[in-house]
């Protein structure tokens, strides 16, 4: 399965923005994440655009351009009816970007190599996941700005890691794939270790992610900055069970 860059960042800006969905659909979590969210990953699919064109991949790459097309709209809508605060902005605004999104990763799939089913699954299984760490970080931050904010948003998120968890590892593990380079049947170029990375990966980003679980039951406030302390740390690790993989098995 093919490593590129604009695939990975069109991956990462469709899952970023369904959470989004999933958080704002709450109508609990100030305007200004939202604005933060659909900025962020809106860019990020722009910039995903460019590298899927440069590479050759016109047709995902202009899915690509109208997922960041979708989220600078919903941005727009959002930012021209703040007045009219969060019961007027209908969360609907944040399925179409995700959408057009997945439908990209769809068509990317057909050209990163290896049979398209399991290189579709992957690819949108680690949307999910990717997006899904990355959003429960950011809420984490929000708490900043919105310290009232009850926690069941942000807990949502982290449930939804610890359930795509398991999905994103199996995807990864389904033949041809980790392993085979585990069993040394795939050569890692460093007798073994890379594939002893991605273990330590996937292990340490279920480890934190529970842990944060755990944080956010306390009642202090304090929790919460802990909790989002760990889910940087999650990041990490979860970038690299899913970045890993893809480079050893590409």
């Amino acid at each position: 399965m093919k490593l590129d860059l604009g695939t990975f960042l069109l991956q990462w800006a469709t899952g970023g923005l369904s959470f989004l969905w999933v958080t704002a659909r709450r109508r609990e979590v100030g305007l200004g994440y939202g604005w933060l969210l659909r900025s962020v990953f809106g860019a990020i699919a722009a910039g995903g655009a460019v590298a899927l064109v440069h590479g050759g991949h016109s047709v995902a790459g202009a899915f690509a351009a109208a997922t960041a097309l979708g989220a600078f709209g919903a941005l727009a809508v959002s930012v021209l009816r703040r007045a009219d605060g969060l019961a007027r902005v209908a969360p609907a605004i944040d399925v179409v970007a995700p959408a057009i999104g997945a439908v990209g990763l769809l068509v990317a799939a057909s050209s990163a190599g290896g049979g398209y089913a399991l290189a579709a699954a992957r690819l949108v299984v680690g949307a999910a996941f990717l997006g899904c760490v990355s959003d429960a970080m950011l809420l984490g931050h929000w708490y900043l700005v919105q310290p009232g904010l009850r926690r069941d948003a942000l807990m949502q998120l982290v449930h939804m890691c610890l359930w795509l968890w398991p999905v994103e590892v199996a995807v990864l593990l389904l033949p041809t794939g980790m392993v085979s380079v585990i069993d040394g049947h795939i050569d890692d170029g460093y007798n073994g270790l890379l594939g002893w990375v991605w273990i330590a990966c996937a292990v340490s980003t279920v480890v934190l992610v529970w842990v944060t679980r755990l944080a956010l039951r306390e009642r202090y406030y304090s929790a919460v900055m802990s909790a989002t302390g760990l889910l940087y740390l999650a990041i990490l690790t979860a970038f690299g069970t899913d970045l890993v993989a893809r480079a050893l098995l590409s």
